[in-house]
């Protein structure tokens, strides 16, 4: 069976070290014969603020729509983003808060706490840059990023595992140490991880 994977570029430019990352991971993965999509969050045409309510979110734009019908069809979510302030980008918190909504991530109880987590048996991998030392990022800051997309979001809805590789830190690097990091990407991609 052929592994379907989605790849989300999850910050405003497509043209930069992220996007180069992102297309190492689809290059490798499109060698193994996996059948690959492609979503750049920049150029996507929706309002990233906060839906109104989660039991009243809107009309989704044709972009969201055609983002959800894409996480559907997929068995293995990839996000390449970078760590701004800590957290993930603006850019992927509203995309995430329009998208993820009840009924397609999640089905809450009505009068109790638990939820029905409907992403289950979809896999994740998420390709975060950091200008911050991986060490300071872990035991100093907490890595709240991760945690965000890791805990909060993607385990909540169900996505399981969700790995992470941590790029960086970017400042500073040098051009073969990029070079080695597009690399190791690409290896990921051939491994469908």
């Amino acid at each position: 069976m052929t592994k379907k994977i989605l790849v989300i570029l999850g910050q405003p430019q497509r043209h930069g070290y992220g996007g180069a990352l992102m297309q190492a991971y689809v290059d490798g993965a499109r060698e193994t014969g996996a059948e690959v999509k492609e979503l750049y969050l920049g150029e996507l045409q929706f309002n990233p603020l906060a839906v109104p309510s989660l039991t009243n979110p809107g009309e989704l734009e044709p972009d969201l729509k055609s983002a959800q019908e894409a996480i559907k069809w997929a068995d293995h979510l990839v996000f390449v983003y970078p760590i701004w302030w800590g957290t993930i980008p603006a850019l992927l918190k509203g995309f995430i808060e329009r998208t993820f909504l009840p009924g397609f991530a999640v089905n809450f109880h009505e009068h109790s706490i638990w939820w029905d987590k409907l992403l289950t048996g979809k896999s994740a991998r998420l390709i975060v840059t950091l200008n911050t030392p991986w060490w300071y990022y872990r035991w100093i800051l907490g890595q709240p990023g991760h945690n965000t997309m890791k805990k909060t979001i993607l385990g909540f809805c169900g996505v399981k595992p969700v790995r992470i590789t941590e790029i960086g830190p970017i400042k500073g690097s040098t051009e073969e140490k990029r070079k080695g990091w597009i690399e190791e990407v690409r290896r990921l991609g051939l491994r469908l991880a």
